[in-house]
């Protein structure tokens, strides 16, 4: 049976004004499982009333009241996490065990961070000689704008819906009409838990069409994406014009350098978990690895080894380490890259096209196998543009300085890794790598107290701890003049 999924405006689910839908895929075996509103304007506009009618009561909420509820919501999204992590897992492709140890404990991780963080800030005062006294309000913007993607569906609609309520905002929640299912439970969760009735409004649909309709509505003086580089410049631009606040996290073609002297039992797997987490769907992957030529051809075949050990199958099976891609367009996608190494010679080392077996369920799903290149030229596409799936590619280097011009030579500069022993030289090429956030002998080790974004084409502004907090609020400075005289 096929479900119909609706979006949560004014704290209960309601259908799109044109009553259309859009199919819901299941990508391990091809087939429709639910339906998603196909909404527009009309949805959009709705649901942005319902938040500025609740905004008022909201916003001259006490933090810790707004606190406290915020972490029922965590509670009740905790006590679903295993129906959550099968709806996250059948709707991406990724694996349930991924979706049960990553994307539904940092969802609850990211709503009880900032129930929390909003009682631990502060604001400045500055005392002007002895003629005044300047203080600096942090308000609450108004109605905020969400924009999540499908790769990680809950896991970044809560990273960025939960520090907008957190500083007193109400929010309409735009997730991807790939993957739908997790929001819309999270409406149910609100409902639950009694969260107040227009606050959080979660509208599905289509970017052009309903996501375009929200940046562009002029009560939304707030914008947060995260997506893909090309939809984020035509956001942005579009938002410049109605000088909305924008964040905006974008691609990434993430780096890892991997020095001489590291040891490779412990570099190799982690760089094997960087690269293909997620299918390689992931916007910190490390896609890029530039290896030491001492060690390049040792690293390669140990890297080959382990990659090629990775369980692809069926997300529903406990086993699988490798599941399904988003959609079949995102396939043939990322496909068209494999058809791009064969045409300029690179040799493919492992994978390039789908699995050699799939159990018989997921004989029609969307399934490509692990891949690693070498060879790579450093100005050909595979190398530049964020393929986003399981594309690997392994270049060596001969210094420092060529692993360093290597990694910058491309337009984004989101994530980097640095393997090393030697902490000097990770200092000094941590510093001179163009990106927002590098990793020292890890990945994706995170702490929410820090700032998290890109350079370049990898966005704009940051998220995370107190710049989170900051976007959301708008800053004023309120100045004080005392009147002259002496102390009595």
């Amino acid at each position: 049976m096929i479900e119909r999924l609706e979006n949560w405006i004014d704290g209960r689910p309601v259908p799109p004004v044109s009553g259309a839908y859009l199919p819901d895929y299941e990508p391990a075996t091809g087939t429709v499982f639910a339906e998603v509103p196909d909404s527009d304007a009309a949805d959009i506009d709705r649901a942005v009333k319902s938040a500025r009618a609740a905004f008022p009561k909201w916003s001259e909420t006490p933090a810790a009241e707004r606190s406290r509820m915020l972490l029922a919501l965590a509670d009740g999204l905790e006590s679903q996490l295993e129906r959550f992590a099968r709806a996250e897992s059948q709707d991406t492709g990724k694996p349930i065990r991924l979706a049960r140890t990553l994307d539904i404990p940092r969802a609850i991780a990211n709503f009880r961070f900032f129930a929390t963080a909003i009682l631990h800030t502060h604001s400045e005062s500055h005392a002007t000689d002895r003629a005044a006294l300047n203080i600096t309000l942090r308000q609450p913007r108004g109605v905020a704008g969400c924009i999540s993607p499908w790769n990680l569906p809950l896991y970044l609609f809560s990273w960025k819906i939960a520090p907008a309520l957190a500083t007193g905002n109400t929010v309409v929640g735009k997730p991807s009409e790939v993957t739908p299912y997790t929001a819309y439970l999270l409406g149910e969760v609100c409902r639950d838990v009694a969260f107040p009735p227009g606050v959080l409004n979660i509208v599905q649909g289509r970017g052009p069409t309903a996501g375009a309709a929200l940046v562009a509505h002029p009560d939304v003086p707030a914008i947060t994406f995260t997506g893909g580089t090309a939809t984020g410049a035509e956001l942005g631009a579009q938002a410049a014009r109605r000088f909305k606040k924008v964040s905006l996290e974008l691609g990434g073609k993430n780096p890892a350098i991997v020095f001489g002297d590291v040891d490779l039992d412990r570099v190799v797997p982690e760089a094997v978990r960087a690269a293909f987490s997620n299918q390689g769907q992931f916007c910190l992957s490390g896609s890029r690895l530039f290896v030491d030529e001492r060690i390049f051809g040792e690293f390669v075949k140990r890297f080959v080894e382990v990659a090629g050990r990775l369980r692809v199958g069926d997300p529903a099976d406990e086993s699988t380490e490798f599941g399904a891609l988003v959609s079949a367009a995102h396939r043939d996608k990322v496909a068209s890259y494999m058809s791009l190494a064969r045409e300029e010679q690179a040799e493919i080392l492992l994978g390039g096209g789908p699995p050699a077996s799939l159990p018989e369920r997921c004989r029609n799903g969307y399934f490509l196998s692990p891949t690693v290149l070498t060879g790579v030229r450093p100005d050909s596409r595979l190398m530049r543009e964020e393929v986003f799936g399981p594309v690997v590619t392994i270049t060596p280097f001969r210094s420092a300085a060529e692993a360093v011009t290597l990694a910058n030579g491309i337009d984004y500069g989101l994530a980097a890794v640095i393997w090393t022993r030697d902490l000097d030289r990770a200092h000094r090429v941590a510093a001179a790598l163009e990106a927002g956030i590098v990793w020292v002998n890890c990945w994706l080790f995170r702490d929410l107290r820090t700032p998290f974004g890109g350079m370049k084409q990898s966005g704009i502004g940051r998220e995370g701890g107190e710049e989170a907090l900051h976007f959301f609020t708008e800053t004023k400075n309120v100045c004080i003049r005392f009147d002259e005289g002496e102390v009595r």
